[in-house]
Order: C-alpha cells, then structure tokens, then sequence
C-alpha cells in the first residue's frame, strides 16, 4: 500500500518549506510508503521553482498548469494522475497546501479506510475538532454553509462538508473517473466548490463515508487566503440546483448508480461512462 499526499499549490512559497518537512517526518515515523503529488497552479510568486528546488529531498512528482486554472481543475487533474498511476489499495490524501493541516491526523484516517470507508473526512465538528485563528464571523458563516450542504446533500457520516484535508480510496477514484469522466469536477469555476463536488458525486456512487475530528490551524497559514466567499457560496446553490434539478439533475439522472455500482463497479463504468462528455458541455457551470 502506497500513501499518495495530493497538494494543489496556488502561490505557496512560504508554505513549503514549513509543511514538507512536516509531511516527512511524519510519513517516515510511521514507516509509509508514500510520494507527493504537488499541481502548482499557475502561481505568480516563486512556488514552482521552490518545489523544484526541494524534489530532491522528498519523494515529489511536481505538475504544473502554466495558467491558473482555480482550484476544481486542480483536484480533477491531481485525482487524474493518482488514478493513473496508483494502485487499488492505495490510498490518497487531499491536504491544503498552506500549512494549516497537521499531517499527525493521517493515520486515523489511514485506519478508517482500512476498516472498509471509501471516503474519510476530517472534521472541525466532531467532538475534539475545532479550529484556531478563525474570527468568530467565519467561523458562524463556515458553520451556516455546512448546515446548509447537509440540508442539501445528506451524506451519511459526513459534518464538515468544506474541509479539503481527506482520505480517498484509490480504488474508488478510479471508478469515478471511470464512471464521471469528465464531469467529475463540473463545477470548475466556482471558487472552493469542487471540495464539496467531489464528495457529492462518490455519494452518488454509493461510496461510504466516515470522520475523524481535528483541529484547523488557520493560526499557521502562510499565505493569503484564496477563498472568494461570494463565488464559493453561488457554487454551492449551483450544486444544489444541479443536483436537484427534476429534469436531468445529478440526483435523477445517477439514481440508479449506487445500486449499479455496488454490485458491478465495471458495469457501472460501462453504463455511464458514455454520458460523461455530453453531460459535462450541458451541466457545466463557470471556467
């Protein structure tokens, strides 16, 4: 089993040098196999040539958009390449790259995936999460926005909805491109939306889901927060309508997936895969 640490790096000069060598220790104390995948995103400060001037002291694979391309593309292509070149009992881990996600709480959510959940979130709402360095207004408009999407999406064992820090079966990657193609990541101009997208369309297959608490530390962050409130919070009421929608929605048109794919990943693949362009030129909404 291989540990894959996915980064999307948007202008994380002063980041990398901190979190790295965090990741390392960490990974080699518990004695993983693993590799970083870092996408920098068309940064305009000096990202790329940092993580080329540390790719020999660190198992690093560094990809590049030569534009900024936001981050829902970021995460499709990150997840694209770990499909590509993983293995089925591998497991990828999805972190920020700014800091403020502690690598200690990656072998509880290694754990949870060894019991059987395709998906393992960390989360700021568990009993012993929290957060610190958050004002107490985004802290009421994070905590609004996450009742919100389980209003709207109800994934069974999921709280923190937002939270990027995440640990995904392979295997069941795999089959979402497979079976998404494309339209994985719809949602691709919409500012932070893809983080929620993505748990959305591995419910639709039917994918099982579970949470360990921790606690975000905004306190560390070393870089500007790219998160632009207002595009985020118009994706989420996109996805909602997207997922709703009676006539073609996400939730209509998918509603027999889950049943598909649990007895038949292969057939799944088969029966969806051919939708995936055409849907992804209909669906699609922003960059």
């Amino acid at each position: 089993m291989k540990i894959w640490i996915l980064l999307p790096a948007f202008n994380e000069e002063d980041s990398i040098p901190l979190m790295f060598p965090k990741i390392d220790k960490y990974m080699k104390q518990e004695g993983f196999d693993y590799s970083i995948v870092a996408l920098d995103d068309g940064s305009s400060d000096d990202t790329f040539c940092v993580l080329e001037g540390v790719k020999g002291d660190y198992p690093l694979v560094i990809l590049r958009h030569e534009i900024n391309r936001g981050l829902g593309e970021t995460e499709r292509d990150l997840f694209e390449y770990v499909s590509e070149h993983g293995s089925d009992d591998d497991i990828a881990i999805r972190m920020d790259c700014d800091d403020t996600h502690e690598p200690h709480y990656i072998l509880s959510m290694i754990k949870k995936v060894q019991e059987g959940y395709d998906v393992v979130n960390t989360s700021r709402f568990r009993k012993g999460g929290g957060q610190m360095g958050v004002n107490s207004y985004r802290s009421f408009i994070s905590y609004m926005a996450n009742l919100f999407m389980a209003v709207m999406f109800n994934i069974k064992g999921v709280r923190d909805y937002s939270c990027g820090f995440r640990a995904y079966r392979v295997k069941a990657l795999k089959y979402a491109v497979g079976i998404f193609g494309n339209s994985f990541i719809q949602l691709k101009g919409l500012g932070f939306t893809s983080t929620l997208e993505i748990i959305v369309k591995l419910k639709l297959m039917g994918c099982s889901f579970a949470e360990v608490p921790f606690v975000l530390r905004y306190d560390q962050k070393a870089s500007p927060s790219k998160m632009i409130s207002s595009i985020t919070t118009l994706g989420y009421f996109s996805m909602a309508i997207l997922y709703h929608w009676p006539f073609g929605g996400w939730r209509p048109f998918y509603k027999h997936l889950a049943e598909i794919y649990r007895k038949d990943p292969e057939e799944a693949v088969n029966v969806y895969n051919k939708y995936a362009k055409r849907r992804t030129t209909i669906c699609q909404i922003g960059g």
